[in-house]
């Protein structure tokens, strides 16, 4: 496909969201284009936490991220899509006599006749520590994600956070590190309460109210300093790798100057997942509404009815519900 021909709708950003969304597109016969910044598909489930199991999408008790984004390429490019990674969106225009958008991005231009914003948290990157050494031992036992977890395998790991991420590596590695600390500034953990029990009920050392204030080592990490607010002391402790899940800075880079109600980090839409512009749609974390939660399984609802609500906008005699996909055969809905 030229990148002069126009599409049915561009889906900006190719992970979970944005691949629901190009497979429901192709249900609707509408020709589709992804385009992501990043250099694969999938998102941070690919290039943050491969290895990390995820348990609240429906279907699966529990799966493997990576196992889950080859799932969801195979599904979402089944109508085949054209893709186009390493893009990041820059501008957006208008031509009301044509009806279309374009949208330059740091290689191309791209028209289409309406737009899904996938984006997820946007241009994300991981909080650093911030210590004066951390620098010098990334990569030699200080990481910020885990692309294999059979690398950590009989080491002694300190993981570093309160969250979901933090809490669902100290379950996944229990029965894999020779040992393992979780340290948490704060006294409660904003994970899942489920998933916190099993934390407690397993291997792992927890010390809450503490905090990392330096890392030993020469070439590699060999110890971690942590300390105690409550008691006001510090312990050292033999340490091979520290992970660190303190959460990300992310932006919405130029789509923030698009002329969209934002609402912070994240782009505001109606019950029809459409923006402040018509014909330009949003769905996912990037998208915002009252009682938003920010799940897997709700952006795959969102992408569906943006979808919908782009097919209907493009073609105002096309019908919204096409059917459950058990009755729709493809060539038949519009």
């Amino acid at each position: 496909m030229a990148d002069d021909d126009p599409v049915d709708v561009l889906i900006i950003g190719g992970g979970p969201t944005g691949l629901f969304a190009a497979f429901y597109a192709g249900m609707r016969e509408m020709k589709t284009r992804i385009v992501d910044s990043l250099h694969v598909l999938g998102g941070q489930l690919a290039t943050l936490y491969p290895e990390k199991y995820i348990y609240d999408v429906a279907g699966f008790p529990k799966v493997l991220a990576k196992d889950l984004v080859v799932n969801l390429i195979q599904q979402g490019l089944q109508f085949h899509p054209t893709v186009c990674l390493n893009e990041q969106v820059q501008t957006l225009g208008w031509d009301p006599p044509a009806g279309l958008f374009t949208v330059h991005t740091s290689k191309r231009c791209h028209i289409a006749r309406s737009i899904v914003i996938a984006a997820g948290v946007g241009a994300f990157d991981p909080k650093r520590l911030p210590l004066p050494e951390a620098a010098r031992f990334e990569g030699r036992g200080l990481q910020y994600s885990v692309s294999s977890v059979d690398a950590l395998a009989g080491k002694r790991v300190l993981i570093i956070g309160g969250g979901d991420s933090a809490v669902d590596w100290a379950n996944t590695l229990a029965d894999r590190t020779q040992s393992q600390v979780l340290i948490h500034r704060r006294d409660a953990f904003r994970a899942h309460e489920d998933s916190v029990h099993r934390m407690r009920n397993g291997p792992t050392r927890i010390l809450t109210s503490h905090e990392l204030v330096a890392i030993k080592g020469q070439e590699r990490v060999e110890a971690a300093v942590v300390r105690d607010h409550r008691a006001g002391v510090d312990e050292r402790l033999p340490i091979d790798v520290i992970l660190v899940n303190i959460g990300f800075q992310s932006t919405l880079g130029p789509i923030a100057h698009w002329g969209l109600n934002l609402e912070g980090s994240a782009i505001k839409v109606d019950n029809t997942m459409r923006t402040s512009r018509d014909g330009v749609y949003a769905a996912g974390d990037v998208a915002s509404y009252p009682g938003k939660l920010k799940l897997i399984a709700v952006g795959f609802g969102e992408a569906a009815t943006a979808v919908n609500h782009a097919r209907k906008f493009i073609d105002p005699s096309a019908k919204l519900f096409p059917g459950h996909s058990t009755d729709v055969i493809p060539g038949r809905v519009r």
